[in-house]
């Protein structure tokens, strides 16, 4: 076992060594960081006394599958039915049920070459065939068809409306957050929004009609597609806060469907207030979070 999933890992790594992450997740979500498991390593990964320890197959004493949001594949011994794995879950690659299972219909057995951005251990694991969004009769936009079916298998009635997801004003699947920084140091907000048309992403600060970062050279504004397809993110970044940048600043995102808005509060705190907190304080109050993760559901 540590055999193949070492060579798993050299498989994965040898092709993209020296190669850049994609700059942006409209460009991941295509599906380059994607690598299907190697033939050879996937047969490698079968057990070679399968056939000696399943025995004589009775498909009357097999157990039944319920609730199987992607469909049935073999169990272990070919005799069996069993639930199929679903998006996001491991998987055994090759077409034999090892250790985690095989992927249900329309998923593939593959390695997400984005897990080594977080230092995380490479392993298969499912993914949709097709990476195309859809939009369901319930107005729900779905990031793949796989999706779709795992929400239909629970809601009778479901069907898809049309191919892309569904128009409908922005959605602010992360807003900024309060902020609380010493007079002299950077502060950065972040807003990402899903749009389908879309959006525009603004600045502005209440009390204060104007769009930023205007002629204010302190304050610069960036935004890009993604991390997701059909997402865009934007950065408000002030530099050298003083007393004067306090207050409360809006992510503003428009279409031609509508405009939504979400705010957070800039706190500005002299050298003498800051040394009133405790150091378990300072990650929450500069925004730090390691564990602050995004929502890959994110329609």
């Amino acid at each position: 076992m540590l055999r193949t999933v070492l060579l798993v890992l050299v498989a994965a790594l040898g092709p993209t060594s020296g190669a850049a992450f994609p700059s942006s997740g409209a460009a991941a979500a295509g599906g380059d960081h994607l690598r299907d498991v190697a033939p050879h390593l996937a047969a490698d990964s079968e057990p070679r006394n399968a056939s000696s320890a399943c025995g004589d197959c009775r498909p009357e004493l097999c157990p039944e599958a319920r609730g199987c949001r992607a469909g049935l594949v073999s169990d272990r011994c070919g005799c069996c039915a069993e639930c199929g794995n679903v998006e996001g879950q491991p998987c055994d690659p090759g077409s034999s049920s090892t250790f985690y299972g095989l992927c249900g219909a329309g998923l593939r057995c593959a390695l997400d070459l984005q897990d080594l951005r977080y230092g995380d251990v490479l392993e298969p694991q499912c993914v949709c065939v097709t990476q195309e969004a859809v939009c369901a009769s319930d107005g729900t936009s779905y990031v793949n068809m796989c999706r779709f079916e795992e929400a239909a298998f629970s809601t009778p009635g479901l069907r898809v409306a049309g191919g892309g997801p569904c128009r409908a004003v922005p959605l602010i699947k992360i807003p900024p957050r309060n902020l609380v920084n010493v007079t002299g140091s950077s502060i950065i907000f972040l807003c990402e929004v899903f749009a389908y048309p879309m959006a525009l992403i603004e600045w502005r600060k209440d009390g204060n009609d104007a769009v930023l970062p205007g002629d204010d050279p302190h304050i610069s504004v960036q935004s890009r597609g993604g991390p997701m397809k059909y997402e865009l993110s934007s950065w408000l970044q002030i530099e050298g806060v003083a007393p004067e940048d306090a207050g409360t600043y809006r992510c503003v995102a428009h279409n031609q469907l509508g405009t939504v808005s979400a705010s957070a509060e800039l706190g500005v705190l002299g050298p003498e207030e800051i040394s009133a907190f405790s150091t378990e304080d300072m990650p929450g109050m500069f925004g730090y979070d390691h564990q602050r993760e995004y929502d890959e559901d994110y329609y």
